[in-house]
């Protein structure tokens, strides 16, 4: 996931138990790489952490430009490229997602895995959007994911901690007036905890609208369904020019 300055050193923190703290996390990996290949590349992915969908699109013979603040996470995407014969494919540099440091132009930028979730408020979200959109040349597409939880995703796990996978347990602190979630992480060596800010799609769609973009196509899950009103929203965007 994404991270601004003040979450870096907890994305460092939880680096080593990432990949097995995910590993259950794969839906969206088959559809970014889908968008990948179809671009033709060469892909900016912002906020790309470990490498768990920069790898596989790699694999897919696409170049990728990975942009992660967490150095740690940064090294763990490096070391599986390695062990996946992709270095070549993944060059990877440090930054914020709000400023990348990325001056090429692609035909597609992603934000994968709800990251642009980390942005506090509506302010710093609009700034990641405007700054993906600035990567894009003309004909481009910037795709995202993000949610919006449900009654019964609240009810089911508010306050109480899980087991995610074995030895690393979840624990979901919803607050929905505030619209937050604090999710925290821990295993026996490591631990964090972060917040998660949730939009409508409304309000989704206006801050796309306000960098630049329109949204092509906005999908309910990774399987292309229409987005009917329910938890999981994917966005299509392209430039409005």
């Amino acid at each position: 996931m994404a991270k601004d300055r003040a979450h870096q050193a907890l994305y460092d923190g939880i680096a080593q138990i990432y990949d097995p703290w995910s590993r259950s996390v794969v839906e969206d990996v088959d559809f970014y790489v889908e968008q990948a290949v179809a671009s033709g590349g060469p892909v900016v992915e912002l906020a790309v952490g470990t490498g768990r969908i920069a790898v596989p699109v790699a694999k897919a013979g696409i170049a990728v430009i990975g942009v992660d603040e967490s150095p740690e996470m940064l090294a763990g995407a490096r070391a599986y490229a390695e062990s996946e014969g992709v270095s070549d494919l993944l060059e990877l540099r440090q930054g914020d997602l709000r400023e990348p440091p990325v001056t090429e132009r692609v035909p597609l930028v992603v934000i994968p895995f709800r990251s642009l979730l980390h942005m506090p408020d509506e302010t710093e979200k609009r700034r990641a959007i405007a700054a993906a959109a600035s990567l894009l040349e003309p004909g481009g597409r910037f795709v995202f994911d993000v949610f919006a939880p449900n009654a019964e995703d609240i009810e089911e796990t508010d306050g109480i901690w899980l087991e995610r996978e074995p030895g690393i347990f979840e624990r979901a602190d919803w607050d929905e007036r505030a619209r937050t979630l604090t999710l925290s992480v821990r295993s026996a060596e490591q631990s964090a905890s972060f917040t998660l800010h949730w939009l409508s799609a409304p309000e989704w769609n206006a801050l796309i609208e306000d960098a630049g973009l329109v949204a092509e196509e906005l999908y309910g899950w990774f399987d292309r369904r229409p987005y009917e009103g329910g938890e999981d929203q994917i966005w299509v965007c392209r430039p409005q020019h």
